[in-house]
């Protein structure tokens, strides 16, 4: 069979033969990859960059993938850290690690879709119990997986969403996909009553907008949880004690470690449910496996998936 085989982190991955995948636990089995995304933590993981993984090579990259078992049935399939990835003709999984989804369901979408989605998704329903009628500010909403967020924000009973990024072009098209307001960077002192905010950017933006953010706040003890989702303007944010002391505002994460796999593991069918019925826009281009090389540092808006 031919592979994706990513030989060291500063390497392009080649495609290749590649010796076939084995089943060699109970519980774990062979199945035929139909589509695999290319997601930020799957480069990040695949190089050893991401602080859940310890990348040894040679590897296949490729977290999650939408599969076909022996029966014929569809699969989504999320990967333990494993030098045996996605991004292949075929591969193991865990069956207790996959979801079975419905036969119309369209891989590439589905593959596209899951993981940038279940950022928001287990934010939202696993890190916190978000009050119906909340307002809900989405950072680095232009972003594939922020674009997402305030979709399924929407969908779980925000009764405001405000996205916001850098570019105010970039963020024009997210009206249409339910946000009520929209402001930049610079602006989200204007957002400053929102009860949650999805941070998927951290870094020294935040750092600089917090303070005014507070202060500009009808009740400054009026609860706000701000939930850490992603680092694209930077790991680290220096944030004031003043921030904490004189607010009402919470900070906390969500992503692997602060939800249990097994809680993961029980929001995918929801999830993808609410993915297949096509109530989210999603934005997928189907690249051949062959080509993986040439679209492994894309700087596409929409999610590069895999098709074998």
């Amino acid at each position: 069979m031919y592979a994706a085989v990513l030989s060291a982190p500063d390497r392009l991955p080649v495609y290749q033969e590649h010796l076939e995948p084995v089943a060699r636990r109970e519980g774990e089995a062979v199945v035929e990859v139909l589509a695999a995304a290319l997601h930020h933590v799957t480069r990040a993981r695949a190089t050893g960059a991401h602080y859940s993984t310890a990348a040894a090579f040679p590897l296949v990259p490729g977290i999650d993938a939408v599969v076909r078992d022996d029966a014929g049935d569809l699969r989504y399939a999320v990967l333990d850290d494993t030098a045996m990835g996605t991004f292949s003709e075929r591969t193991v999984i865990e069956l207790a690690r996959s979801i079975p989804i419905p036969s119309n369901a369209d891989p590439v979408q589905i593959a596209a879709a899951m993981n940038p989605a279940m950022s928001s998704w287990l934010a939202l329903r696993s890190r916190i119990t978000m009050a119906p009628g909340s307002r809900v500010l989405v950072i680095g909403a232009t972003g594939n997986a922020g674009r997402m967020a305030v979709q399924l924000a929407k969908l779980l009973g925000a009764s405001h969403v405000i996205a916001a990024g850098r570019d105010r072009g970039r963020l024009a098209p997210l009206q249409a996909l339910g946000a009520d307001e929209l402001c930049t960077l610079d602006e989200l002192d204007r957002a400053a009553d929102a009860d949650i905010v999805l941070d998927y950017i951290w870094g020294d933006p935040i750092a600089n907008a917090l303070i005014p953010m507070l202060t500009a706040r009808r009740d400054r003890s009026t609860p706000l949880t701000w939930i850490q989702i992603g680092t694209v303007a930077g790991p680290t944010a220096a944030i004031p004690g003043a921030a904490l002391r004189s607010s009402g505002l919470e900070i906390i994460g969500s992503g692997i470690g602060s939800v249990r796999a097994r809680d993961i593991l029980a929001a995918l069918p929801s999830l993808a449910e609410t993915l297949v019925s096509g109530a989210v826009e999603v934005r997928a281009r189907a690249v051949p496996l062959a080509e993986v090389a040439s679209a492994w540092t894309s700087t596409s808006e929409e999610r590069i998936v895999f098709v074998p």
